[in-house]
């Protein structure tokens, strides 16, 4: 299969689904004249003119209520946010207004949009561009998330997202836009609320999303060369719907497990997937579980502290021997 970037491989997926559906249209910062502040939307605007790619002036709010009301009438938008922070200005139209229309429309009224692009620490970019906010988009009702880390998912969930009905976010990782991986040629699609086992292990799970994910499969690296120590690792893809029995099998097969995402530990996802593993899969634990995330502050400016306020794979190393 051919090796492409993080970010052709978004590219290749709405330029595949805007040629499929002529009601696909992409609106953003700088998505178009510009090819995009990440160059996700490179070429679009060459391709398919300006009724579809659509600069936006710096007002979220507003474009965010433009891209729903046309979703409501019919057109299938997808938002670039140049970062996930500022969907907070936002707020209503994503989660209040786009949340709630099928529901009570009683569903009459579908809102077919996606929303899209990075949400992550890392950058250096300091606190008000720096957030990871997949809990909040998680935890309402109507709102379904999605956080690839390869290219071959980041193509297939994104072309998923835009045929799907109703509002999908899509959390990317600038850190992960240079990234390289196999991506086929031929058409496919990865279905929402389907978990992928990224490694196969027998004594302990890893179970994280983004790019925790990478920083787990170096963590199991780590302890397959220095103690001889087999993990799993379960790379969510999905958070909403969320693939509860993968999670569970994983979990009862190697009767231990540590949680591992970017967010703030206090009411993050990893909060939830604990509950159902106690809830779930509580006999066949043979040790508590526990949870990395990020440092419970705001995300820091300097880059070497931020490195430390961020998951990485000592930190997960240590974790899993401390219940091994």
């Amino acid at each position: 299969m051919p090796v492409i970037y993080y970010r052709d491989a978004l590219n290749a997926a709405l330029d595949e689904e805007m040629i499929r559906d002529d009601r696909v249209f992409i609106m953003g910062e700088e998505v178009a004249e510009y090819n995009g502040a990440y160059k996700v939307t490179k070429g679009l605007l060459d391709k398919f003119g300006s009724q579809r790619m659509l600069d936006t002036p710096i007002s979220e709010s507003a474009f965010s209520g433009l891209g729903i009301g046309a979703s409501m009438m019919g057109l299938r938008p997808v938002i670039e946010f140049m970062f996930w922070s500022f969907t907070y200005v936002a707020f209503d139209q994503i989660f209040n207004n786009a949340a709630n229309i099928r529901y009570m429309s009683g569903g009459l009224v579908n809102v077919p949009i996606v929303i899209r692009g990075p949400a992550n620490g890392g950058t250096g970019v300091g606190a008000t561009h720096s957030h990871t906010p997949e809990n909040y988009a998680a935890s309402t009702p109507g709102i379904k998330v999605v956080c690839p880390v390869t290219p071959y998912d980041a193509k297939g969930l994104l072309k998923t997202a835009i045929r799907d009905n109703d509002p999908v976010c899509v959390m990317e990782n600038t850190l992960l836009y240079g990234m390289t991986g196999e991506v086929p040629d031929e058409e496919y699609l990865i279905p929402l609320g389907k978990a992928d086992i990224k490694k196969e292990g027998l004594d302990i799970t890893f179970i994280a999303h983004g790019r925790a994910v990478l920083t787990c499969l170096k963590a199991a690296e780590i302890l397959e060369a220095e103690y001889e120590i087999d993990a799993e690792v379960v790379d969510l893809r999905s958070l909403r719907p969320l693939d509860e029995e993968t999670i569970c099998d994983s979990v009862k097969k190697t009767n231990r497990v540590v949680l591992v995402e970017e967010n703030k530990p206090y009411c993050g996802t990893d909060a939830q997937i604990a509950y159902i593993i106690q809830d779930k899969a509580f006999d066949y634990l043979d040790a508590p579980i526990k949870r990395i995330s990020a440092v419970d502050a705001p995300q820091i400016y300097s880059p070497v502290l931020e490195k430390e306020q961020i998951p990485y794979p000592q930190r997960v190393v240590q974790t899993a021997l401390s219940i091994l």
